[in-house]
């Protein structure tokens, strides 16, 4: 599984059945049961019987992904054998090209024997995070409706504004503003509402990010990256949205809109 020995020894074929009993251990349990001391050569009870601890490993997941880290030993598997065990391979080839070799490797042992089932230990983990990414997926989609909401209102505003300002926009064109002036003038229009709601929302965000402290995952509930990227986000969608009024601003004609 690639966890790491941090100190001790692995298992070996020696220790069978027939051998003394014996464990690895996880850091967790090792600080909680055996603080400041080295933990190799210690026993342990486990079902009545005492066994040899012969090595430390590094703490890991062993029922959920957002699990504390907790005492875990490990025991070899010819002294506490049990039935239909679950098999890690480690392979570079295809899931498929596996499965055929495991199966035919079962039957040559026993031709009564049959696999339950062979998946890969990212469908394992996506299997046991699925409450998890199920959310994802709707936070996702619902923060993209409202993104999507977000610009078709700033859309409706500029567009509004555009239209209520003719007059103006005319009587400034006449008086011998450019083109790129007029375009400039809109996009920046949109953006002061736009860097008003971020305002308002960073804020907020920033006090309400500890009440899902306990929901994120590899994140900080104060993360930069997360909010550079949300503010990045907002600024392009806003233009996005300002770029078809500020284009109409632009075809103004100046003659028309004064004399009407």
């Amino acid at each position: 599984m690639g966890i790491p020995l941090v100190s001790g020894r692995e298992f070996t074929r020696a220790d069978d059945e027939n051998a003394p009993l014996v464990a690895i251990v996880n850091q967790t349990m090792a600080a909680r049961y055996w603080s400041g001391q080295d933990p190799i050569d210690r026993r342990l009870q486990v079902k009545g019987r005492w066994v040899r601890v012969i090595g430390v490993a590094a703490d890991s997941k062993y029922e959920s992904m957002r699990e504390s880290p907790k005492p875990f030993f490990y025991v070899p598997l010819l002294q506490d054998f049990v039935r239909g065990p679950a098999l890690y391979i480690r392979s570079a080839q295809p899931l498929q090209s596996i499965s055929s070799a495991l199966l035919r490797e079962v039957h040559a042992l026993d031709g009564n024997l049959a696999l339950y089932e062979t998946i890969s230990v990212q469908e394992q983990v996506n299997r046991s995070t699925s409450p998890q990414l199920v959310a994802v997926t709707l936070v996702s989609i619902l923060g993209g409706l409202a993104l999507l909401l977000a610009a078709v209102g700033l859309y409706g505003v500029m567009s509004y504004a555009v239209a209520q300002s003719s007059r103006e926009l005319g009587l400034r064109m006449a008086l011998g503003a450019g083109v790129s002036s007029m375009f400039r003038r809109v996009i920046s229009r949109g953006l002061r509402l736009t860097a008003a709601g971020i305002l308002c929302g960073a804020t907020a965000g920033l006090a309400l990010t500890r009440l899902f402290e306990r929901l994120l995952y590899n994140v900080t509930p104060r993360d930069p990256l997360a909010f550079g990227l949300a503010l990045a986000v907002m600024t392009i969608t806003s233009v996005a949205a300002c770029l078809v009024p500020a284009w109409r601003a632009t075809r103004t004609d100046p003659a028309r809109v004064l004399r009407d």
